[in-house]
């Protein structure tokens, strides 16, 4: 259960691009996103758009790891991406809304739910991306489809997430599984856009993710947002075993902490790559 999300379902707003068209969309969808294109690394795709989401109370909780045990865990397809020859690990607990596909309604049972993922950080063929070790969700709808559309690591979970003034509580148990988090966050300070070339920048601002499908053939699939704006974060983990569930044991170290209150992202379809 998600606490605190403003929905309207009742009207939609449409926007013409020049690659892209928006019709369907909910109204709380920030759909002009797609005109906010100066900060990207690389253009957007010119096929047509096919998913949006709303992304609400993120914590990006980053730790550096072994690269070298990173490395035996990541398809060879891809190569680590590495911030100043170290690597990250990241644990993103945070709640979803407007999730969609083109010209659907988002509907508030289907379209709404917390998840949560581990995830590094790869390049293939010169862009830099995501990569996903685990991702759950309290939908099983979305786990089902995630896993038989896009072959991505998905696990259904109990999950709670609700917001308390400025503290966000957050619960998730995996079934089936030791994969547990319980935490609360909240954010300090101003909100700022990461600068280029610092680290918030690197951890935070990506425009694909990679994985492999059933054939274990790389692909990637791009997204689009606007630039991320990022606030400090304090956080208390009570538990934390989501890397471990993945063979990745945190160090015993303070973790870089990072909030945001909203993302809204268009993605497009997986474009398979070639193999190395």
């Amino acid at each position: 259960m998600y606490v605190g999300i403003s929905r309207n379902l009742a009207t939609t707003r449409e926007y013409s691009g020049d690659l892209i068209s928006f019709s369907s969309v909910p109204i709380g969808f920030e759909a002009s996103i797609i005109e906010q294109t100066a900060h990207r690394p690389w253009p957007l795709p010119r096929q047509p758009w096919i998913m949006v989401q709303t992304w609400l109370d993120l914590l990006f909780a980053h730790w550096p790891v072994d690269s070298t045990l990173l490395r035996s865990k990541v398809p060879s397809a891809f190569d680590l991406d590495l911030y100043e020859g170290q690597a990250y690990i990241g644990v993103v607990p945070f709640s979803m809304t407007n999730v969609t596909f083109r010209g659907v309604p988002a509907l508030p049972l289907v379209s709404t739910f917390p998840e949560l993922n581990v995830r590094t950080y790869v390049r293939a063929e010169g862009k830099p991306g995501v990569f996903f070790f685990s991702l759950d969700a309290a939908s099983s709808l979305a786990v089902r489809m995630a896993r038989l559309w896009l072959n991505l690591p998905y696990h259904r979970a109990e999950m709670r997430c609700v917001a308390r003034e400025a503290a966000i509580e957050y619960r998730s148990r995996r079934l089936g599984e030791p994969a547990e988090l319980v935490s609360t966050y909240e954010p300090k300070g101003s909100e700022q856009v990461p600068r280029p070339g610092s680290i918030e920048h690197f951890l935070t601002e990506r425009y694909c993710l990679y994985a492999v499908d059933r054939s274990a053939r790389p692909y990637r699939l791009e997204i689009h947002h606007p630039p991320w704006r990022l606030r400090s974060a304090d956080a208390r983990f009570e538990r934390n075993s989501v890397a471990a569930a993945a063979g990745i044991m945190l160090p015993d170290a303070e973790p870089l902490l990072h909030f945001s209150k909203r993302q809204d992202m268009v993605a497009w379809g997986p474009v398979r790559l070639q193999a190395r």
